[in-house]
């Protein structure tokens, strides 16, 4: 637990997305004197049964960050002292098929929300980005992405990222906005809208459908436990200094093919159940950041192991289909085999 603050109220955007959830279920937890107002536009990807078991506890608006007016509104109307911004566009796949989305709401909606918290004069803007901004790592090298590694997006959705980042940036330097940054590694737990790949391949696996890996099988990611990157977004807000970008992330790598053997393992399932398919455009080989900032200076460390806490996972999709099952026909991209924007309408 970090040091004790007074009493805040704090908006949380993307607050039925997968990680936007998690945390306000934890910030319930482990701040229960604050108010909290849980906004979401509910795209496809937000589901405000992920906060069934606090909706007595939360106010909850429906809402879209790039809608200045109304973030304007919501930030005077309940005087909100800190923003935790969730909000974004998030699914590789679709922002090759629909750019234009994930630009709208996650340069131009994070613009639009940080001119609204400068103008209400907010004490905190926290703006959750990715490792992904920064490219891709060779997976033969020993290279990592420090918070000062240059910025090489590779796909629409990781340079949208990247413009979000800059706009935080920018509004600190110009105007004074009191802002920090987290870069953090994959995340995984409970929520997660099933179409990235550990909820993909469970709740693909518990119907007896393929795991579709890609060719590049042994590409890696960092993992963290969603409450580990919590915990770390709350070191930040108590003790991160102004102005500051932490990478949040546990140093552990693993492969699509490692990922999708451990959940048939756990599943009981045969490793035959997995197929292969296409790359697809820009698919990235490694990610692995340097999360040293904020482990010396803020005392963070993560704590669920990885394996253990993808197994629990794992049995808590199995444990509620009632959760997942109907958002299976609300998912934009269904099957990865064509690749062109024109193919979706997109802009």
């Amino acid at each position: 637990m970090y040091r004790a603050v007074p009493a805040r109220t704090v908006l949380v955007t993307g607050a039925a997305g997968f990680i936007g959830a998690n945390f306000v279920h934890y910030w319930r937890r482990t701040h229960a004197d604050d108010t909290i107002i849980a906004l979401d536009a509910l795209t496809y990807a937000g589901n405000r049964e992920s906060l069934a078991a606090v909706r007595d506890d939360v106010v909850f608006v429906q809402a879209d960050i790039a809608d200045g007016a109304r973030m304007a509104e919501i930030l005077r109307e309940y005087r909100v002292q800190v923003v935790v911004n969730f909000a974004a566009e998030s699914h590789n796949s679709l922002a090759v098929l629909d750019p234009g989305r994930f630009f709208r709401t996650n340069v131009l909606g994070t613009q639009t929300l940080l001119h609204a918290s400068l103008d209400a004069g907010v004490d905190r803007f926290h703006h959750v980005s990715t490792c992904e901004v920064y490219g891709d790592l060779a997976l033969d090298g020993m290279e990592v992405f420090h918070e000062g590694s240059p910025y090489r997006p590779r796909t629409p959705y990781n340079a949208s990222k990247a413009g979000a980042d800059h706009a935080v940036r920018a509004y600190h330097e110009t105007f004074g906005l009191p802002v920090t940054i987290t870069n953090c590694a994959n995340n995984y737990g409970r929520y997660q809208f099933p179409e990235k790949v550990v909820p993909l391949f469970v709740t693909n696996a518990l119907r007896g459908l393929s795991l579709p890996v890609y060719e590049s099988r042994h590409n890696r990611r960092e993992w963290i436990h969603v409450d580990d990157h919590c915990r770390a977004i709350d070191a930040v807000l108590t003790d991160g200094e102004p102005g500051m970008t932490y990478h949040v992330g546990t140093g552990v790598e693993v492969s699509v093919q490692q990922l999708a053997d451990l959940i048939l393992d756990e599943l009981g399932l045969p490793t035959s159940l997995q197929t292969t398919v296409a790359d697809r455009p820009g698919h990235d080989r490694r990610y692995l950041l340097d999360s040293s900032r904020i482990r010396e200076t803020l005392g963070w460390q993560p704590t669920v192991a990885f394996e253990e806490g993808l197994r629990e996972t794992i049995r808590w999709y199995r444990d509620n289909p009632g959760w997942w099952e109907p958002l299976l026909e609300r998912r934009p991209v269904v099957e990865e085999r064509a690749w062109s924007p024109s193919e979706a309408g997109a802009r």
